[in-house]
């Protein structure tokens, strides 16, 4: 298995895909989170997730792959991707919900275009990956459930699982042959966020409030992960709410919020499913409650 998963990373960079370890068996990055960063070797001057380590290069690969079994997972906005993730039902989901194969159908009759002919993988879980590459001088975000429900897209900030990889689920199973098309313009036109016009600040001040920011999500991602037992929840929400602001202002990508602290929560002992509740209803009141910026200082 070693040998396979080793092969399909080397595959996905010799493509031009950046790719890193995901913990065996599963669909977690096996890169340590900011949370338990100890700032040194290449987190030296400062904290390095999974986007900023993915790599091409042959050697790191190798010498990664031959201490583990690791599914492969790959950066999609280092890689000059953007992935349509189309998503299966869960038994949760209410009954007539469509799935995200069915929706996506359903976007390309609105839009009168063919359905797109591009690489894709078939998930574990029975659902799709459409692999693209994002058009020159084009950054486009992750998305969740911009273009239906059921569909998310991995782009900048992103990964997706790459073929090769397994999981108690199942496999992921490329469908067709290698050639991934450039985005479709209509899709790109949906995809792109609109221009925002109002009250922006200065670039001095964005800038500054973008590194308080920073310092911000450090600091409480290390208190959310060493808070103490009859603490924990309260701490994390907490830092949810501190750093919502964040959010709304567009300092920080809410995913990079929600890992953080999701990771800090976990380390102190929390359950991965009460990290994710807290979260949401914090972040959301957060954001609803800080549309206008404030001073940061």
């Amino acid at each position: 298995m070693n040998g396979n998963l080793l092969n399909a990373a080397l595959e996905a960079a010799a493509r031009g895909w950046h790719v890193f370890p995901l913990r065996p068996g599963t669909k977690r990055p096996a890169l340590h989170g900011q949370a338990a960063c100890t700032r040194s070797g290449v987190c030296a001057d400062a904290h390095r997730k999974w986007e900023q380590r993915a790599t091409t290069d042959p050697d790191r690969i190798r010498a990664t792959w031959s201490t583990g079994p690791f599914n492969v997972g790959i950066a999609t906005g280092p890689s000059g991707l953007l992935v349509v993730d189309l998503d299966t039902l869960k038994a949760e989901d209410l009954k007539g919900t469509p799935d995200g194969a069915t929706s996506f159908s359903a976007l390309c009759e609105r839009a009168r275009e063919a359905a797109p002919d591009t690489y894709r993988v078939r998930t574990a879980r029975g659902g799709e990956h459409l692999y693209f590459t994002q058009p020159p001088g084009v950054r486009l975000n992750s998305t969740k459930g911009r273009l239906a429900k059921k569909i998310d897209t991995r782009g900048w900030g992103g990964y997706i699982v790459a073929a090769g990889s397994t999981t108690p689920t199942g496999a992921y199973e490329p469908l067709c042959g290698p050639e991934t098309a450039s985005l479709p313009s209509w899709l790109q036109g949906i995809l792109r966020p609109a221009p925002k016009h109002s009250q922006a600040p200065s670039v001095a001040v964005a800038g500054q409030s973008r590194r308080y920011a920073d310092v911000a999500l450090t600091s409480e991602a290390r208190n959310v992960a060493g808070a103490q037992v009859g603490e924990r929840e309260a701490a994390l929400f907490k830092a949810a709410r501190a750093l919502g602001r964040f959010v709304a202002w567009g300092d920080l990508p809410r995913h990079v919020v929600e890992q953080a602290l999701q990771e800090g929560g976990e380390a102190a002992g929390l359950s991965a499913s009460e990290c994710r509740s807290t979260l949401r209803s914090a972040l959301n009141w957060s954001i609803a409650h800080n549309q206008r910026r404030r001073a940061t200082a």
